[in-house]
C-alpha cells in the first residue's frame, strides 16, 4: 500500500513539474494538493502513520539496547580468544621472540626478531 501511495504521488510530483499546459493548470493542482494536504482524513492518516514510526522507533531502540551490551561482550570474548591463538602460535614457532643481540645484523635497530619467512630473516 506504501508503494502504491509513493508512485501516486510522484506520478503528482512529476505532472506538476512536467506540465506544460500552462499556469492555469499548475494553479489547479496546486489547489488539490492544498485541499488533500488540509483535509481532515488526510491529517488523521498522517497522525497515525507518525505515532505508528515513533512505536516502531521506540521498540528498535529497546530491542538495541538489550543486544548492544551482549554483543560487545561477544566480540570481546572472540577477539581475545583470537589474540590468544595467535600469541600462541607464534611463541610456537618462535616469532616475535626478544631480540636481545642489539640492532640486525643488517643495521636497522630491531627490538623483535624477523620472521622465519620473511626478507629479512637470517638463517
Amino acid at each position: 500500500m506504501r508503494y502504491r501511495w509513493v508512485f501516486i504521488i510522484s506520478v503528482a510530483v512529476g505532472f506538476v513539474l512536467g506540465a506544460r499546459a500552462g499556469r492555469e493548470r499548475y494553479e489547479q493542482l496546486a489547489n488539490l494538493t492544498r485541499k488533500a494536504k488540509d483535509s481532515p482524513a488526510v491529517q488523521q492518516a498522517a497522525g497515525a502513520v507518525q505515532a505508528q514510526a515513533a512505536g516502531l522507533a521506540k521498540a528498535t531502540k529497546d530491542k538495541l539496547a538489550d543486544r548492544v551490551p551482549k554483543l560487545t561482550e561477544t566480540a570481546r570474548s572472540k577477539a581475545g580468544t583470537a589474540r590468544s591463538k595467535v600469541e600462541t602460535t607464534l611463541h610456537e614457532r618462535g616469532v616475535g621472540a626478544k631480540n636481545t643481540n642489539g640492532p640486525v645484523s643488517d643495521g636497522r635497530r630491531g627490538d623483535y626478531t624477523a620472521a622465519p619467512d620473511s626478507p629479512g630473516a637470517t638463517s
